[in-house]
C-alpha cells in the first residue's frame, strides 16, 4: 500500500514559547522513530504547500481568516496571544497554512490515485479550531479543511471523520454539525478540555467519552459498540483521521491509559472500513501527543498499520 508522509521543514519554526507542550520536537520524535524502525525510506515523502484561501473559507469565516493573518507577528516581533495556550510567533502563520495544505494535498493525490493513503505530520494541530475561533493550540482546522475539500472539489457525498485524540474535537463537530454528508466519531476523556460532550446523533455524530483512567480495552469496546456499526451504516466514500496520541498512559496532559498497540488496532479497524466502502482512501492528520517517546512509538504503530505492515 502506497502511504505518503506529508510535512514541511517550516512547521518546525512555529513556537509558542518555552515550556509549551506543543513543540517542534514532536515532529522529530515521529521522524526519529520511523527511521529507527526502518520505515522512513518506505514512505512517499511529499512537501506540504500553503493551503489555498478558498479551501480555508469552506470551513472558516472570512473574519477568522483576517484575524489570524492581521495579527501574525512580523520578523522579530513578540508572540501574539489568541488564548493563554494558543500563541503565534513570526513563523506560525506560514506553519498553519502548510499544516492545512498538507491535508488538501493528500486528498488530491489519493483521488488522482497517486497514493492510497497519507499521514500528515503537521503542527499546529487543528481539531479545536471552530469556524470563527482559534483555541487549544489550533489556528485552522486542518482535518475539516481537508474533508470539505474532498466534499466540494471531488464532489463526494459521504465522508467520515474519526478522532481518537484525548480531547474532544469540538471544532470539527461545530463546523460540520449541519452537514449530513459528514459522520463524525470522537473518542475523548471527559470531563476535560474543551468540556464538550454532546449526545450522539445517529448517522451524524458518535461521541464516546471515556472516564479518567480508562484503558485501551475500554476504548476498543466503545469503538466496536458504537463507531463500527455507525461507519458500516454510513458507508463513507473517504475516511479522515484526527490522530491524537495523547491518550497514551505516558502522556501527562490527561489521564487515559492507552498502550502503543491500541493505536495500531484502531487504525486497522478503520482500514477495514475503508477497504470495504472507501476504495482505501484515508487521510490521517496529526493532532495531539506530547510525551515524546510515546508519541514516536504510537505514531509509528499508526503509520505501520496504514502501510499494511505487521
Amino acid at each position: 500500500m502506497r502511504t505518503a508522509y506529508i510535512t514541511h521543514a517550516d512547521l518546525i519554526k512555529h513556537d509558542m514559547g518555552d515550556g509549551h507542550p506543543e513543540r517542534s520536537s514532536r515532529l522529530y520524535a515521529i521522524q526519529d522513530q520511523l527511521k529507527h524502525q526502518q520505515l522512513w525510506d518506505l514512505l512517499e515523502h511529499i512537501e506540504a504547500p500553503n493551503v489555498e484561501q478558498a479551501a480555508l473559507l469552506r470551513v472558516h469565516s472570512q473574519q477568522h481568516l483576517e484575524y489570524i493573518v492581521d495579527n501574525a507577528p512580523g520578523s522579530g516581533q513578540a508572540l501574539f496571544q489568541i488564548t493563554p495556550d494558543t500563541l503565534m510567533n513570526e513563523h506560525s502563520l506560514d506553519a498553519a497554512l502548510k499544516a492545512a495544505g498538507a491535508g488538501t494535498t493528500a486528498v488530491d493525490l489519493i483521488m488522482d490515485k497517486q497514493i492510497e493513503n497519507a499521514f500528515c505530520a503537521v503542527r499546529p494541530p487543528g481539531h479545536h479550531a471552530e469556524r470563527s475561533k482559534s483555541m487549544g493550540f489550533c489556528f485552522f482546522n486542518n482535518i475539516a479543511v481537508a474533508a470539505a475539500h474532498a466534499l466540494e472539489k471531488h464532489t463526494l457525498d459521504r465522508i467520515a471523520i474519526v478522532d481518537f485524540d484525548v480531547h474532544q474535537g469540538n471544532g470539527t463537530q461545530e463546523i460540520f454539525e449541519a452537514d449530513d454528508r459528514v459522520l463524525f466519531c470522537s473518542s475523548y476523556e471527559h470531563p476535560l478540555f474543551p468540556f464538550s460532550n454532546r449526545p450522539s446523533i445517529p448517522n451524524k455524530l458518535i461521541n464516546t467519552p471515556l472516564k479518567s483512567g480508562s484503558t485501551g480495552a475500554e476504548f476498543r469496546a466503545q469503538v466496536q459498540q458504537h463507531w463500527l456499526p455507525a461507519l458500516h451504516a454510513f458507508k463513507p466514500q473517504f475516511i479522515f483521521i484526527s490522530a491524537g496520541f495523547d491518550a497514551h498512559w505516558e502522556d501527562d496532559i490527561a489521564t487515559l491509559c492507552f498502550q502503543d498497540q491500541d493505536f495500531a488496532w484502531v487504525t486497522q479497524e478503520i482500514i477495514a472500513i475503508a477497504r470495504r466502502y472507501s476504495h482505501n482512501r484515508i487521510v490521517s492528520v496529526l493532532e495531539g501527543g506530547y510525551a515524546l517517546k510515546a508519541l514516536g512509538r504510537s505514531a509509528e504503530q499508526h503509520i505501520r498499520a496504514l502501510m499494511q505492515l505487521s
